[in-house]
């Protein structure tokens, strides 16, 4: 069995790794890391794995194979470089890895990057679109989950050439996509009943989804971004106006979406996506609909899992010479 360690055990992403990696059929989970929390049992933070993981968290992660990072920005490329020195192949859930080029990545984050040398290294692990790359990978930055979601609607159009670069992407979220601590944007009394649009061209997810698309197509997109709060507690729905570069019929540009993800375990065609169909799954449904020469792309994920610690175990898969599918292969709840 291959040994697994997870830094960062208790927030959302971590508790998710574990809810997924503990009837994983290749993988043990010799160790998850809590600094405020070392010497409590994981099933006394985590009680929902009360009989599937007997652990204690621990302060360091030990004698692992891969390690999942699933720390804040900043915090992740203080552990990697040690990790990969011990040859521990990672998968960091942060966003410390994500850019090849460190003045975007100190732009949009607001630090210093303190890892150039394992930045170079690093592969952007989302499988639809560049599953050669991980396979074998040392080092993988799992995407952010609006991005992911976004990224799936707009790729097929964006690599097929007929889409013009400015794309505005309208994106709601439930309220676990903010984290574990509570904020005053997601005390349930402010957000409960209400839609609240945030962080309106700032959002950090706004140069990934351009850098991905980049790397992806060839193109060079413009992304506008608009995240948006909705009461819900998991899922995403990205909207994505995009305006084409030549007439063509709905059934055509439907085509180009079936076409780039025909045989995909993961990634499926549906002419009305839904959250509900994909929540607790790995799974990801887009669509699209076109009016003359303008096109409206539509991605839904689950934050946590395809948009997070799924798509982490999706990659860890490719990683390790497992089916991409092992530990994941079950549907979303659809109600």
């Amino acid at each position: 069995m291959t040994r697994i360690g997870i830094i960062g055990g208790t927030g959302y992403t971590g508790g998710e790794l574990a809810r997924i990696l503990c009837t994983h059929p290749g993988v043990e989970i010799a160790s998850m890391t809590s600094r405020q929390n070392t010497g409590r049992k994981v099933s006394d933070v985590h009680p929902y794995l009360k009989g599937y993981v007997d652990l204690e968290f621990t302060e360091s992660v030990g004698d692992v194979d891969l390690a999942f990072v699933a720390t804040p920005h900043g915090v992740a490329m203080k552990e990697v470089p040690g990790l990969m020195d011990s040859g521990i192949k990672c998968i960091d859930l942060s966003g410390d890895y994500r850019f090849r080029d460190i003045p975007t990545y100190e732009l949009w984050y607001g630090h210093r990057h303190s890892d150039p040398e394992h930045l170079s290294k690093a592969v952007y692990g989302l499988p639809e679109l560049f599953r050669d790359r991980i396979k074998g990978a040392d080092l993988v930055a799992n995407p952010g989950c609006y991005a992911t979601a976004s990224i799936l609607a707009c790729a097929p159009l964006m690599k097929a050439g007929i889409a013009e670069p400015d794309i505005d992407i309208d994106a709601k979220s439930g309220t676990s996509g903010a984290g574990m601590v509570p904020s005053e944007r997601t005390h349930h009394a402010h957000c409960g009943e209400t839609v609240i649009p945030y962080s309106v061209g700032t959002h950090r997810h706004t140069p990934e989804i351009e850098m991905a698309l980049r790397m992806f197509s060839g193109e060079e997109p413009e992304v506008l971004f608009i995240p948006t709060l909705v009461p819900i507690v998991r899922g995403i729905l990205s909207t994505c106006y995009i305006r084409l570069n030549r007439d063509l019929r709905e059934d055509e540009v439907q085509d180009i979406y079936r076409k780039q993800y025909e045989g995909e375990r993961f990634v499926h065609y549906a002419d009305e996506p839904s959250i509900r169909d994909v929540v607790a799954s790995n799974h990801a449904q887009v669509g699209v609909r076109s009016i003359g020469r303008r096109a409206v792309a539509f991605g839904t994920i689950d934050n946590l899992v395809k948009g997070a610690s799924g798509q982490a175990v999706q990659c860890m898969n490719l990683m390790l010479g497992f089916d991409e599918a092992a530990g994941l292969d079950m549907p979303g709840l659809g109600v």
